[in-house]
């Protein structure tokens, strides 16, 4: 991004918004609930070794960052939300890892080019509203040569869809926002990362999901715990029949993924990418 659109005041708002949305709730307990080991699969597909400097992007309390500390890389942990970076600072803390958690904005990092080794982002700079800044500054900040490393939930999986049944009840996104999803769609991907890299590899695989016994029990926890939720049930909070609408909605859209009655296995889609930085 550049610096006269990141100093926007717009883009100042919008920022702001998305780091009080990401404290809302309790995205930490979600994580270790459902996919505390996704993390983990992007730090083995990346092949990060001891000693190598390694950046997580829009971080959040560690998920990737402390797998990849734990194999004896330098990490550096960044996100826009600094009490989900205090929250993974305890968690590190208490596991006896060491590494360095520091807030940024992944549109605008605060790293010199080719600073990391390996550059990384689990379900992280998919959040992030303008694809093509986020993507460049990854790309920057990654030596040549270096691995980059990217885990996202695919439009047509799970957590995509869930994301388009609560678009119509959200607040209209700004002008140049893009939908966090698209960064599961292997072709956007490439487009981003164009000839900035070279040895692209993706596929799509599943995070298994056996927490919810109901529907209703998936739509209940994620309206408490996950901050997009939360925001989008604030928007509407006026509004009783746009909030049966869409408790209705969330009710279908995981009944139709495998949550019925019973302990069920929800299959959650991403996308999984490695590449090198190309130069």
């Amino acid at each position: 991004m550049t610096d006269a659109i990141a100093g926007t005041g717009a883009d100042q708002a919008l920022k702001a918004k998305h780091r009080k949305m990401w404290a809302l709730g309790d995205y930490p307990a979600l994580v270790g609930d459902l996919i505390p080991g996704l993390g983990a699969v992007l730090v083995r597909a990346c092949g990060v070794k001891p000693g190598e400097r390694v950046l997580d992007i829009a971080a959040g309390t560690g998920n990737a960052a402390i797998p990849a500390a734990m194999a004896g890389a330098d990490v550096v942990a960044c996100d826009l939300t600094p009490e989900l970076l205090d929250t993974g600072r305890r968690l590190a803390g208490r596991q006896g890892v060491g590494l360095t958690w520091q807030e940024a904005d992944a549109e605008a990092l605060p790293f010199g080019d080719g600073e990391f080794d390996t550059v990384m982002s689990c379900v992280g700079v998919m959040f992030a509203p303008h694809h093509e800044a986020a993507a460049g500054e990854l790309v920057r900040v990654c030596r040549p040569g270096g691995t980059i490393g990217l885990l996202n939930w695919t439009p047509e999986g799970f957590v995509g869809q869930m994301f388009a049944v609560m678009r119509p009840y959200a607040p209209a996104p700004p002008p140049g926002a893009q939908p966090p999803p698209l960064w599961g769609n292997e072709e956007h991907v490439r487009t981003l990362l164009g000839d900035l890299v070279t040895d692209v590899e993706a596929r799509r695989a599943s995070v298994e999901v056996a927490r919810f016994e109901r529907p209703e029990a998936f739509r209940d926890y994620f309206k408490t715990v996950y901050g997009p939720t939360i925001a989008v049930y604030r928007n509407i909070a006026d509004f009783p029949e746009r909030i049966a609408e869409l408790d209705s909605a969330l009710v279908g859209i995981a009944r139709q993924h495998g949550c019925g009655t019973g302990r069920s296995i929800m299959q959650w889609e991403y996308l999984l990418v490695t590449a090198r930085r190309s130069g």
